[in-house]
């Protein structure tokens, strides 16, 4: 794929994206303004993703690994 071809690929995603969203009726500041808004929340998103999402997994994890009875490494066993 060429240069020519991305660029113009990627101008209309951007075209699609203002015409899924209305975005090409508002004025400047007004796109400003909703831009910054969605960029901001989809960085906030990404962010508890990245910050939460493996601790869930890893403690998800550890529960069905209990749950098919395999011991945690830290516990110990009381031999009778």
């Amino acid at each position: 794929m060429d240069v020519k071809s991305m660029k113009n690929y990627l101008y209309w995603l951007y075209c699609q994206f203002e015409l899924i969203t209305c975005s090409y009726l508002m004025e400047p500041w007004e796109k400003l303004l909703f831009y910054t808004f969605n960029i901001t929340m989809l960085l906030m998103v990404l962010y508890t993703a990245y910050i939460f999402v493996p601790v869930h997994i890893s403690t998800a994890f550890q529960f069905f690994l209990h749950l098919i009875g395999n011991q945690h490494e830290n516990t110990v066993s009381i031999v009778k």
